[in-house]
């Protein structure tokens, strides 16, 4: 490993590149500690440690919601934007024709960021009319100036961090938006750690042996579903064109066993924060009644048993649903006909196709398990061990471990690339 780090520090171009990344990441940190004028901090981190789901919420942004800062929402915005171009995708084909081109990508790219602009806006309008219904004020001035003010900033501090994530991602030793969620949760490391010392005792010893334990076959198992692939034989046959032959080769299609990523772990989060956003506005309604419902939707939700089981649930069914998103056994079987390519034993075309989603179906089962189970660890941590600072976050090793290997990949890829020119 130290070679391979002396080597990396020789090549003065992907030193540059790699200081040149960490840069970025130092500037993203000092933005997350510059707060908006004009609230009350101690009662928005109060407001934060009480509630669950906006604490998680917190966890990605890297503190920087916790404490209102300019950069607040982080990247949010921007990937709820790349979720709905995605969607999109497979309703227009306009859309669906300009993905498989690289211009057509360059444009979805350029709509992405455009429409990052007024999602930004609505997303932290919604935060700052839920924080005005905190019990305790946060906000200190409700004028439509200083709102006015706050969004601007906020959504200013949002196309500055995509700015920054794609400068990083064009030096090509991550992907730049991961990078930055990657150091936001990486960032809060010490403050866990402190909180830990804290409240140290000797009653705690073995629930810090076991939660390390855990921690340790969590990443372990993260590791083996992040790379673990099910390698689908695929032969070409022989082609005679003039007087040349082309084809008969074997090879392999790579379906991977956590095809969808962390993005049902984001639309979960999604959707369950979509009621308990509604219900605190039911709280401001005339009707007894209607308060009375957003009063009980609340109390549902801040309920571990059901938020446990409703994030489960919809972390597993979001899997399967994005897979199908992405993953396209029919036009897959298309290309491979047409380059005659075709699975041994299975003929070209529908059954290919059929071979293929029966396949993806019974590897995602695996996937979407896996996902739902880390998403619904640190609850679970919670109520086994009664450590409340020392939760171990699934979903953050998982995309802690996740940008590791990408980052890995493309550095090992770089190196390689810099041996072939040195022959």
């Amino acid at each position: 490993m130290w070679e391979k780090i002396t080597q990396i520090w020789r090549i003065r171009d992907l030193r540059n590149k790699i200081l040149f990344v960490l840069g970025m990441l130092v500037i993203f940190r000092v933005s997350a500690h510059i707060p908006i004028p004009g609230v009350n901090l101690e009662n928005l981190r109060d407001f934060f440690g009480s509630n669950q789901i906006f604490g998680l919420l917190n966890l990605f942004s890297g503190g920087s919601m916790q404490n209102f800062s300019v950069v607040m929402m982080g990247v949010a915005p921007y990937i709820t934007a790349s979720i709905i171009f995605q969607l999109l995708a497979m309703i227009i084909p306009k859309l669906e024709e300009m993905s498989k081109e690289e211009t057509g990508r360059q444009k979805i790219n350029m709509y992405t960021r455009i429409a990052t602009v007024p999602l930004s806006i609505l997303q932290a309008y919604g935060m700052i009319v839920v924080l005005k219904q905190s019990a305790k004020p946060i906000i200190t001035d409700t004028g439509w100036i200083n709102l006015a003010a706050m969004l601007i900033t906020i959504t200013a501090g949002t196309v500055f961090l995509m700015w920054l994530g794609e400068l990083i991602t064009e030096k090509k030793v991550g992907n730049g938006i991961s990078l930055l969620i990657f150091a936001g949760i990486v960032s809060r490391i010490p403050q866990v750690i402190q909180e830990v010392a804290v409240n140290f005792s000797r009653e705690q010893v073995i629930n810090l042996g076991a939660f390390a334990l855990i921690a340790l076959i969590t990443i372990l198992g993260v590791v083996i579903i992040t790379e673990g692939q099910r390698n689908i034989p695929v032969s070409y046959a022989k082609r005679v064109r003039g007087m040349k032959m082309y084809g008969g080769t074997n090879t392999h299609l790579p379906i991977r066993v956590n095809t969808a990523g962390v993005i049902p772990i984001i639309f979960a989060i999604s959707i369950i924060l979509f009621p308990p956003m509604v219900a605190q506005f039911m709280l401001r309604a005339s009707s007894a009644i209607v308060k009375g419902a957003g009063q009980w939707i609340i109390d549902l939700f801040n309920n571990h048993s059901f938020y446990g089981i409703i994030y489960f649930l919809l972390v597993f069914a979001f899997t399967y649903f994005y897979t199908a998103v992405i993953f396209h056994p029919y036009q897959i079987a298309e290309n491979l006909q047409k380059n005659g390519g075709f699975v041994p034993g299975i003929r070209p075309g529908t059954p290919t196709a059929e071979y293929l989603q029966n396949t993806i179906s019974r590897i995602t089962l695996t996937g979407a398990l896996f996902l739902a189970i880390i998403a619904v660890l640190p609850m679970l941590l919670q109520q086994v061990s009664g450590l409340q600072g020392m939760v171990i976050g699934g979903t953050s090793i998982l995309i802690v471990v996740s940008v590791v290997i990408d980052i890995m990949k493309q550095v090992e890829a770089q190196l390689t690339m810099r041996d072939y020119e040195g022959f």
